[in-house]
């Protein structure tokens, strides 16, 4: 039998030293790292993708669609030196090209629930198409939207309203622009197109007609002049350019305002940096970089809270400039 065995005393034999603490201790770590092996840990989905942006009374909800790639060369007016240079400085593109958002917006006002843009269900991916299950997992529900302001017709904007024939929002009216309206449906834009942009036209304008025809059914458009004019507190605000009839959407709040700004901007970096930067989706890029640079001045001089569907997820924020020439994305701070 053994006495008084010290936790730290080393005892020797002919064959090897012993220490019983450190025996102790190898088993257990042994039995820990088999342990380990033999279990995983799945990682996690990321989470719904929407955030509450309070404003006074007013609740701003971000709905997140999915991320989408860009590539560089689809920016136009920039050498290739120049764009890598401004994407290398805000680390903003990878191997599957730079990175942007689809948002969409909703706004509770107390007692209206509106919706500015829809999303791109499938039209473009199963990597889009999210807003409809993000919307509800905020804790709204589709049944309560009572109108959907449409900055313009693309399909990343406008398919996310129906799904197979039916209306996502049933008791939502839709307001459009008449130009943008009769410029997609107009059986007269087609023959002004040259020959070879006449196939991608129609298949964006199969997608359009699919979109509508549930709410065009229910007579449930409002087709709108294109001049500035409100709608209770909505000042619809002209931003031609990216599409003949874009529009964007002034709020205005017991608090403050906020601009929904739609496709006037497409990258938070280069378009930033070089604001005279169009891109490839612009219908008249001439337009679309004179109404950018109009309003980017407007926006930073009024320190202007905007609301962005193609800025980085929630996509409010304020544009600063230093000079007057180049401008800064200052996204909005989380707050619970």
């Amino acid at each position: 039998m053994i006495k008084n065995i010290h936790p730290f005393k080393t005892y020797k034999n002919p064959m090897k030293t012993f220490n019983p603490l450190f025996l102790t201790l190898a088993l257990s770590t042994t039995a820990l790292t088999t342990q380990a092996a033999e279990t995983t840990i799945p990682a996690q989905k990321q989470v719904a993708g929407y955030y509450h942006h309070q404003i006074g009374n007013t609740q701003i909800t971000a709905l997140l669609d999915g991320t989408n790639y860009l590539n560089p060369a689809l920016f136009k007016g920039l050498s290739d030196s120049e764009k890598t240079g401004i994407l290398k400085k805000y680390a903003a593109i990878n191997e599957k090209g730079i990175q942007t958002s689809v948002n969409a917006f909703l706004i509770n006002t107390g007692n209206q629930l509106l919706m500015v843009d829809s999303g791109a269900a499938s039209c473009f991916g199963t990597h889009l198409g999210s807003i409809y299950n993000n919307l509800k997992a905020s804790g709204y529900q589709p049944g309560q939207v009572n109108s959907i302001f449409l900055t313009h017709l693309h399909p990343d904007h406008v398919c996310g309203i129906s799904n197979n024939g039916v209306a996502n929002y049933p008791n939502a009216t839709l307001h459009i622009s008449k130009t943008e309206y009769d410029y997609w449906l107009s059986p007269n834009t087609i023959k002004k197109l040259p020959k070879e942009n006449q196939e991608k036209f129609l298949g964006t304008v199969e997608k359009i007609k699919a979109a509508l025809a549930p709410y065009e059914k229910a007579k449930k458009i409002k087709v709108f002049s294109d001049k500035a004019f409100a709608l209770g507190d909505i000042q619809f605000k002209p931003s031609f350019g990216h599409t003949p009839g874009h529009y964007s959407f002034k709020l205005k709040t017991d608090a403050q305002e906020v601009v929904f700004i739609g496709d006037i901007v497409h990258s938070h970096t280069l378009q930033f940096d070089a604001p005279k930067t169009a891109v490839d989706f612009d219908i008249d890029p001439k337009a679309a970089v004179e109404t950018r640079l109009k309003h980017f001045a407007e926006y930073a001089k009024a320190g202007q809270l905007i609301a962005a569907p193609h800025l980085p997820f929630p996509g409010i924020g304020h544009i600063y400039s230093k000079d007057g020439q180049s401008y800064q994305w200052i996204p909005v701070h989380f707050k619970d």
